[in-house]
């Protein structure tokens, strides 16, 4: 529980300590409300469980909004409790009252207020359940005064999750779109990695033998090194390419907001969320699939194309540099109509850019470039270490070298 202390949310501070879980619930105080809202995504991200702030009413909400629209924007699973100025005063000029809800509603999954102690408990798990449900994001609940400081039996609700599926008609028509590429390429976004599917996206990745860009949170689904790894040849990849399928991020500016390929000839484009609202609609798609994203990548590397059909199966391996070593083998690709040329072109288009990072990693410019800090790292960071960067231009200056 990340928190800022104030005297409408006592109780939830007992609860911590007089609650006997094994291992105890731990509580975090900080300086501003933002900040717990920032821990607790951080929380979220890294875990993949539910992040947990507590603030005050009034001020405590509106400081946490910031942090919050993060939470939003980023899919992260977060749950805001919130103080509130007590029902029975309600209007009469109480500490800090505010109606906080429509503050909160356009940036959450659900912003409302609990008025009942007796239903509280029910609330409160509703309120993590949809945090953790597609699509992820940010909770907002506020409790009044009289309710969170009252006692009533309570009975907690039952059962998990509804079980996730992915349309089979769906993962048919991509797996036909991928039959018919020639240069297809697979853009992996931070959802794959919040949704558990990784291993499942990897072993598609290799199985189809396709090309990977990593966004976001999914960097790190292939290893650095690995021969399908082309994240760091992505506008060559992306400009050429006739397929791409974009799974777990939006189609936004990050990504020229879905138009790839040749000008005279665009590429098809497939767009894989794991909830509805996900799913572009501001460009036109050759075909999507919504659910859960393990279980889209298991579908689609059983309806792909057979191993029969792949364009080569050599036993090479991977020519990234770094300290991992390429996974898979062979230059071909498992798409029946593929450039051979593919995947060997993109892994030397990679090899060159590695390249040229070179004199900016061991720069001497005065100030320092930011890629000579980033340079110093990679010689102490392991693989899976996680970087967290502060100010646009640093992030931009030592994003590329950050992908390999």
């Amino acid at each position: 529980m990340f928190t800022l202390s104030g005297g409408h949310v006592f109780p939830l501070y007992d609860a911590v300590v007089k609650d006997g879980t094994d291992p105890p619930l731990r509580l975090v105080d900080v300086r501003h409300e933002q900040t717990a809202v920032f821990a607790a995504e951080a929380t979220a991200r890294l875990t993949r469980t539910p992040g947990l702030a507590v603030v005050t009413a009034g001020p405590g909400v509106t400081n946490s909004v910031s942090a919050v629209t993060t939470a939003w924007f980023n899919g992260a699973p977060v749950v805001v409790l919130a103080g509130r100025a007590p029902d029975y005063r309600w209007g009469a000029g109480s500490l800090q009252e505010m109606d906080h809800p429509p503050l909160l509603a356009p940036v959450t999954k659900r912003a409302w207020t609990e008025h009942d102690t007796a239903r509280l408990a029910g609330s409160v798990d509703e309120a993590f359940r949809l945090a953790t449900s597609p699509h992820r994001g940010p909770v907002f609940l506020d409790v009044s005064l009289e309710a969170l400081y009252g006692q009533a039996e309570a009975n907690l609700p039952a059962g998990g999750p509804p079980a996730a599926d992915t349309g089979g008609a769906d993962v048919d028509r991509i797996a036909e779109l991928l039959r018919a590429a020639r240069r297809p390429v697979l853009v992996l976004g931070s959802d794959v990695w919040l949704g558990g599917a990784e291993d499942a996206a990897r072993r598609a990745a290799e199985e189809l033998r396709l090309p990977v860009i990593a966004n976001g949170q999914a960097r790190g689904v292939l290893p650095r090194g690995h021969e399908l790894l082309v994240t760091r040849a992505r506008s060559a990849a992306l400009r050429q390419a006739d397929l791409v399928i974009v799974a777990g991020t939006p189609l936004d500016f990050r990504l020229g907001y879905g138009s790839f390929g040749p000008k005279d000839a665009p590429a098809l484009v497939v767009h894989v969320a794991d909830a509805p609202g996900g799913i572009a609609t501001h460009v036109p798609l050759a075909a999507s699939a919504v659910g859960d994203l393990a279980a889209f990548f298991t579908a689609l590397t059983g309806a792909g194309p057979a191993a029969g059909t792949a364009a080569g199966t050599g036993a090479g391996t991977g020519a990234g540099t770094g300290a991992g070593t390429g996974a898979g083998a062979g230059a071909g690709t498992g798409a029946g109509q593929a450039d051979p040329d593919w995947v060997p072109g993109l892994a030397e288009a990679v090899k060159a850019a590695l390249a040229s990072d070179g004199p900016l990693l061991a720069s001497d410019a005065d100030p320092v470039h930011p890629a000579r800090i980033y340079g110093e790292l990679l010689k102490v960071l392991d693989d899976d270490a996680v970087v967290i960067g502060d100010r646009s231009s640093c992030c931009s200056a030592t994003a590329r070298p950050a992908s390999r």
